[in-house]
């Protein structure tokens, strides 16, 4: 079983071999931690992203790691659901996020991976709900990875995260 760790931190400095970052569908960067890792990993993120764009909500789709600092060799991008009041599949659109990033990590061999809170900014998506999602989601999933961080940018965030993981045992 994977081991799962939240941490409250900057994703981009994370010593792992992938970071998934909460794209839009275009993958060419935006705000909140999807902006925070294009300007990190620099232009060539957003070409890269470019090229193999648009990607779907749910879905995954990997890049190289470009300026990131090793041991980071990857970003695995992926589109969360829009908050539209829980009635229009978003719960399943949150969950596909994670489960095809950790199929996406296993096809590329990555052994860590850090998640962001995925669809909770600008997004909208509860807090709270994200973090049981993401718990059960990557506690469900048969994957070749060893270890998650789940890297949270507030203590708010840091809080549920935490509290989904201890409420899983």
């Amino acid at each position: 079983m994977v081991a799962i760790e939240v941490v409250l931190g900057d994703i981009t400095r994370e010593d792992v071999d992938a970071i998934v970052t909460a794209a839009n569908e275009s993958l060419l960067g935006g705000g909140g931690v999807d902006g925070a890792i294009h300007r990190a990993a620099g232009p060539r993120l957003a070409r890269a992203g470019g090229a193999i764009g648009p990607c779907e909500p749910g879905e995954a789709m990997p890049t190289p790691a470009f300026d990131l600092d090793p041991p980071v060799r990857h970003i695995i991008h992926t589109v969360g659901p829009v908050w539209e009041g829980g009635g229009h599949g978003e719960d399943d659109v949150l969950a596909s996020c994670y489960r095809r990033s950790l199929q996406v990590a296993d096809e590329l061999d990555a052994r860590t991976v850090a998640f962001p809170a995925i669809a909770t900014g600008v997004y909208g998506f509860p807090a709270e709900r994200a973090a049981q999602i993401a718990i059960a989601t990557i506690r469900s999933v048969s994957t070749n990875v060893q270890q998650v961080r789940l890297v949270a940018f507030d203590e708010g965030t840091r809080d549920q995260l935490q509290a989904a993981l201890a409420a899983t045992g």
